[in-house]
């Protein structure tokens, strides 16, 4: 079942990203640098009295002019109602209600979301109450005072937010069918590639970038078996437009990953992969979500030969070294070449996203993976691995129990990794490993 989404709004310099990065936990906005990954990420997840959500923040808006900037606000704005379950409206008690403000709260409080309103930078509550009830003008409700950058009024804020959630990822009646999230950048051909699985043409196409607006939802059946694929907004390239309007593709693209089972990844075949691309795998691989690499196009490129599939697997995975797991096909939504070869690539996909293996099992492949390869050691202390077991799966979760955390470096982890590929494949799918201490007497 999908978390819910809450998304965070508002004007520039009112704190945002600082109420983000509080909620979140960490520093999001700065993350490991690992190739592809996604960068100055704007979601999170985040846990609240055993609630969970996914949280989106829409981002600083800084345009040209006033005109542009109410522009990209409404545009913020209704990205923000389209996707999300629940609204936080931040607004700045030192600045004031402005006509920006006004403007914002018309659009929220004439949607069928409910909106939470974070008064931020109320560092000290008596001092600045009476500011904050200026902000019932909005007529969107309870202005909740908080200090983002002091945590003062976080909890209040959260308990009002899950308030809105009702039964929403508690008590929903689970849909058994696959969700499959087609993703990738403009004119790709992902609608294409929905029409050609259907038969018909439902999804609107167009060499119009963006055409897709909103995440759209279609049932395909395949040998007896109903899918429900998500197609979505493309995600455009900086060189084409401003970097604020590809963040609010970026909420679409989230939230159409968060709600799938398995993601496939389109390419143009006549384009080949590009950082854009990196980008949007890196989502899905952030999500733990299974990857399907889908080179589309392939009937257009000129002048092929026996190598020209291997020159381009060799540079998809160069530059999705990240996700060495995910399998690529190339297809041609145009022709329908190899579109059937998607489902057994999908169902691979599902099977390994749910398959377990026996404890039994697990610590025969790490025993003998530490004989093979001795673990590290930093001044006179050596890493020793006791014991692994697998504790859940989507994605397939695996705790290893070892005597000091420090030591069982990243390399490490991800040798014992490709042991347990090795021995059972795990196509598909990424594998998540957690390391925990016990002592040599088990406590």
């Amino acid at each position: 079942m999908s978390k819910p989404i809450v998304a965070i709004v508002g004007r520039p310099n009112v704190g945002k990203s600082t109420l983000f990065n509080v909620l979140a936990g960490e520093r999001i906005s700065i993350v490991k640098d690992f190739p592809g990954v996604t960068r100055d990420r704007i979601y999170a997840e985040v846990n609240w009295l055993n609630y969970q959500f996914t949280m989106i923040d829409t981002g600083g808006i800084e345009p040209e002019s006033k005109d542009m900037m109410l522009t990209y606000m409404r545009q913020q704005a209704q990205t923000a109602i389209d996707t999300a379950d629940i609204i936080i409206f931040v607004v700045d008690v030192k600045q004031g209600l402005v006509d920006a403000d006004f403007k914002v709260a018309d659009m929220l409080r004439r949607a069928q979301k409910p909106v939470v309103l974070c008064v931020n930078k109320v560092d000290d509550f008596n001092k600045y109450q009476a500011d904050v009830y200026e902000f019932y003008n909005l007529g969107i409700g309870d202005p909740m005072p908080v200090s983002a950058a002091n945590m003062l009024g976080i909890g209040d804020m959260l308990d009002e937010v899950i308030n809105h959630f009702g039964d929403k990822g508690q008590n929903e009646v689970e849909d058994e069918r696959p969700r499959i999230a087609i993703v990738g950048k403009p004119n790709v051909g992902k609608s294409s590639m929905i029409n050609k699985l259907l038969g018909e043409d439902r999804v609107i196409v167009s060499n119009i970038a963006g055409t897709t607006r909103d995440a759209i939802d279609t049932a395909v059946t395949f040998n007896k078996k109903e899918y429900v694929f998500i197609d979505t907004a493309g995600l455009r390239r900086k060189s084409k437009v401003k970097e604020e309007i590809e963040r609010f593709s970026i909420v679409r693209t989230v939230a159409a990953v968060e709600r799938a089972d398995v993601v496939i990844v389109v390419i143009d075949a006549t384009e080949g992969i590009t950082e854009q691309d990196a980008k949007i795998a890196g989502i899905a691989h952030d999500n733990g979500k299974g990857i399907i690499i889908a080179v589309n196009k392939w009937d257009a490129v000129e002048n092929k030969d026996d190598k020209t599939i291997y020159r381009h697997q060799e540079k998809i995975r160069e530059v999705l070294s990240f996700v060495p797991y995910a399998d690529i096909v190339f297809i041609s939504a145009l022709t329908g070449q190899r579109m059937p070869k998607l489902f057994e690539h999908i169902e691979t996909v599902i099977q390994n996203q749910n398959m377990r293996i026996g404890t039994g099992v697990l610590n025969e492949i790490m025993m003998q993976a530490v004989s093979l390869q001795q673990p590290p050691s930093d001044k006179g202390k050596r890493l020793k691995l006791y014991y692994i077991t697998q504790v859940s799966v989507k994605p397939p979760t695996f705790v290893i129990f070892v005597n000091d955390k420090e030591l069982m470096h990243f390399s490490y982890t991800r040798y014992i990794e490709n042991k347990i590929r090795e021995a059972f494949g795990f196509s598909g799918t990424s594998l998540k490993f957690i390391i925990k201490e016990r002592s040599e007497n088990g406590k």
